[in-house]
């Protein structure tokens, strides 16, 4: 009898016929899978596999965008290392405390914010080495390992504008934009005490601030979510002259004061005034229906960091 390594092999006539006969079956079970509903999991954990780095997402992202990547932009990395492997995506407005603790504990590692993570415009820290709260925010960071970029200028840069897309599509109203200024909106009239209600309805916010006689009947929209400044609110109300004016936040001794003294002198002028984060968050919760078909496979979900105001 010969041992196992003296044994010879025999050719098997067959096997060129078992071969085609298992790899047909596993061809079929795999378009089988594809029409379960569980198959969309499967493939997305497959292709998951071979993750991206926060740098790769951070350039096919600017690759979309005219005119990016910019020079001179606060759209840069907060915390954590480019070079690191993406598990998965956040979108928020603001990288607060609560939206980093619910990142990690959803076992994403990579937050897209709109806005500062430290406290100022350019995310200048210097100043804070000693604070206990930037110091509690970052040990979170490095903690969980979570990269933190900011697409702010870039967002708004894309074309169209995808904070502005957002807001549009959370208020229903992309067919009511002027072509010539997508700012400005003609809507169906609506008094604007009626109009703050929707506001609120649409963007699912406890209140809003108010200025204008609230039976004043509302047709021309000026929208400018974020903080988009004093002076360029002032000057798109005397171009565009809306009924009304909906942005994020307003400087009190300004926009605010204008649109009062434009009512005592007898203008029909309004403002509503909705909140910087609630403002633009729509428009980050779209950047995931936008981010998602050009990373399949890797989660990318969106948690608002809302409004940090409450009223007594």
């Amino acid at each position: 009898m010969s041992t196992p390594g003296q044994m010879q092999k025999t050719p098997d006539k067959n096997w060129p016929r078992r071969k085609f006969i298992a790899t047909s079956f596993t061809a079929l079970s795999m378009s089988s899978l594809a029409l379960l509903p569980g198959w969309s999991f499967a493939r997305n954990y497959i292709t998951t596999s071979d993750s991206y780095t926060v740098q790769q997402i951070i350039d096919l992202i600017l690759k979309e965008v005219p005119g990016a990547p910019i020079a001179q932009t606060v759209d840069t990395i907060k915390s954590g290392s480019a070079d690191q492997k993406v598990t998965s995506i956040v979108t928020t407005m603001f990288a607060t405390i609560d939206v980093i603790k619910q990142a990690a504990a959803s076992g994403a590692n990579f937050i897209i914010a709109h806005e500062p993570t430290f406290y100022n415009h350019q995310d200048d820290t210097s100043w804070l080495k000693q604070d206990e709260v930037y110091q509690y925010k970052m040990d979170l960071l490095n903690k969980h390992q979570i990269v933190v970029w900011r697409f702010h200028d870039a967002w708004h840069m894309h074309k169209p504008d995808g904070i502005l897309t957002g807001v549009l599509q959370a208020f229903g109203w992309e067919g009511y934009v002027q072509k010539e200024e997508p700012n400005l909106l003609v809507i169906p009239s609506i008094t604007l005490k009626d109009l703050a209600v929707y506001t609120k309805r649409k963007l699912g916010i406890p209140q809003v601030r108010v200025i204008g006689n609230a039976g004043q009947n509302c047709t021309r929209v000026a929208l400018l979510p974020g903080a988009a400044g004093g002076r360029r609110q002032i000057e798109f109300i005397q171009k565009t002259k809306p009924d009304v004016l909906i942005c994020g936040e307003v400087s009190e001794w300004e926009t605010a004061e204008y649109v009062r003294d434009a009512n005592l002198m007898g203008q029909q002028r309004s403002l509503i005034v909705l909140g910087h984060a609630v403002s633009e968050e729509a428009g980050m919760q779209y950047l995931v229906q936008w981010l998602q078909p050009k990373l399949p496979g890797l989660s990318i979900q969106h948690i608002p960091s809302k409004n940090p105001f409450s009223w007594l």
